[in-house]
C-alpha cells in the first residue's frame, strides 16, 4: 500500500527501478560517502537475497530515496544489543538496511517516509526494527534520534576481513500496546 506526504509517495521497489536507484545511490555516495565502500555490483548491493522487502521513495514521480529490510545475520551489531537488552533472539529483528535520499530531495520528510513503511511492515512480520549507522554519518543520526529511535550502543563493526568500522546502534521505538 503507498504511502504519500506532499508530492512525495513510498512504494514497494520493482526490479525496474534498480538502475534508477543506482543512479541515486551513486549522488549519495558521491555527496555523503555512502555507502563507505562502492559495491562491486550496486544493483544486486541494494536487492540482496536475504531481504524480504525494499521500498523507494519517489517525488514528482521520479525515485530520490530507498530502504530495505533485512533479516539480522551473525555478527550484525544491532540485533545483538536489542537481543541482550530484551532477551528476545536477534531474529527477531528487521534490519533497516540500504536507506538513502537523494541530496536534492533532501528537507521533505522522504527519509521518515521510507522509515514509518518498514517499521510498519516488520511490525506486520512480528519483528523489531534496528540498524547500525557509522558514527560520522549525523545527518542519519539526527533522523532516527527525531522519529524516537533509541540510541542502544556504540562499538565496533566488522565489515570484512580487514576493515573494522565505528557505529551506532539503534532501536525503533517500541510498538504502543493493543
Amino acid at each position: 500500500m503507498p504511502v504519500s506526504h506532499e508530492r512525495t509517495s513510498v512504494r514497494p521497489r520493482e526490479a525496474a527501478d534498480l538502475d534508477e536507484c543506482v543512479r541515486v545511490l551513486a549522488e549519495v555516495h558521491d555527496s555523503d560517502g555512502y555507502p563507505v565502500n562502492w559495491p562491486q555490483d550496486p544493483a544486486d548491493w541494494l536487492a540482496p537475497a536475504e531481504s524480504p522487502a525494499a521500498w523507494v521513495a519517489l517525488l514528482d514521480d521520479r525515485i530520490v530515496g530507498h530502504v530495505c529490510l533485512s533479516h539480522a545475520r551473525p555478527g550484525d551489531t544491532a540485533p545483538e544489543h536489542w537481543s541482550s537488552r530484551t532477551g528476545l533472539s536477534p531474529a527477531d529483528t528487521a534490519v533497516v538496511s540500504r536507506l538513502f535520499v537523494s541530496p536534492k530531495a533532501r528537507g521533505r520528510g522522504i527519509g521518515a517516509l521510507l522509515l514509518t513503511e518498514l517499521v510498519r511492515d516488520a511490525r506486520g512480520r512480528g519483528l523489531h526494527p534496528v540498524l547500525d549507522v557509522v558514527t560520522s554519518d549525523r545527518w542519519a543520526a539526527a533522523l532516527y534520534e527525531r522519529q524516537g529511535w533509541t540510541l542502544m550502543a556504540t562499538g565496533e563493526q566488522r565489515w570484512g576481513p580487514d576493515e573494522t568500522v565505528r557505529v551506532h546502534c539503534y532501536a525503533a521505538p517500541v510498538a504502543p500496546a493493543p
